[in-house]
This record gives structure tokens, C-alpha cells and sequence, in this order.
């Protein structure tokens, strides 16, 4: 039997005029998801908080090796956060494994449509 090690999470961050870029590499599971929200929001709050807001946020997932259900809990904490904010988010180089796991939960079209503008309301539910 073939044993797979996990890969630890890297992030790399690149932020340019209203525009940042988090590259993520390795597994996005229970041991890095944490590190992973904090280094977004915090990026997001401190972009903020010295008038350079974010008007766009782009997770490149091209390094990802892996994902469970912790990692997309994140995701979906930063789409409401980039929500709540009015930032565009976009999920670049999806690799199959994320791709397969946003379509069978259900949280594809949600992860991936524009952006609720504060003020605007709520995407719809379902009923």
C-alpha cells in the first residue's frame, strides 16, 4: 500500500494597487486552513486599514496538491468576507481535486459568481 505525506501549506502573497494575488501551494486540510484565513483576512484588514483598499482578490491554486473539507470552510469564510467588502474574488488554477470538490458540495457557482456588494442584499437561496 502507498502511504501519501501531506504537504505542507505554503502561501506566497503579491499585492499590487487594488489587486492581491495569494499563490497556494501543498494540501489546504485541517493543519493549514487556519494560516490560511488568517493570512488572507489579515492582508485584506491591514490593505484597508492604510486606504489601499482591495478592490480584487485572486487565489492562484496552480501549487495545490490537496483539499478537504476544512480548506473549503475557508474559502467560503473569504467569500463572505470578500463579500461583505465588495472585493471580486476569483479561484485561478483550479486543479481537478478542488474542482470535483466545489461541484459535488454545491459551492461552485457560489465561490465562483460577482461579488454582493455591500447595501445591495443578499444573494438569493433556495427555498
Amino acid at each position: 500500500m502507498t502511504t501519501v505525506q501531506p504537504s505542507p501549506l505554503t502561501l506566497t502573497l503579491d499585492s499590487r494597487d487594488h489587486a492581491v494575488v495569494v499563490r497556494v501551494g501543498g494540501d489546504l486540510d485541517y493543519a493549514g486552513h487556519d494560516e490560511f484565513l488568517h493570512a488572507v483576512t489579515t492582508l485584506l484588514a491591514r490593505r484597508h486599514a492604510a486606504r489601499h483598499p482591495v478592490r480584487e482578490l485572486r487565489l492562484d491554486f496552480s501549487g495545490l496538491r490537496g483539499v478537504d473539507s476544512s480548506g473549503l470552510s475557508a474559502l467560503l469564510r473569504i467569500r463572505r468576507r470578500t463579500d461583505e467588502a465588495g472585493i471580486a474574488l476569483h479561484l485561478d488554477e483550479r486543479p481537478a481535486a478542488l474542482e470535483r470538490l466545489l461541484e459535488m458540495t454545491g459551492t461552485l457557482e457560489l465561490l465562483t459568481a460577482p461579488p454582493v456588494r455591500p447595501g445591495v442584499g443578499a444573494r438569493p437561496t433556495g427555498s
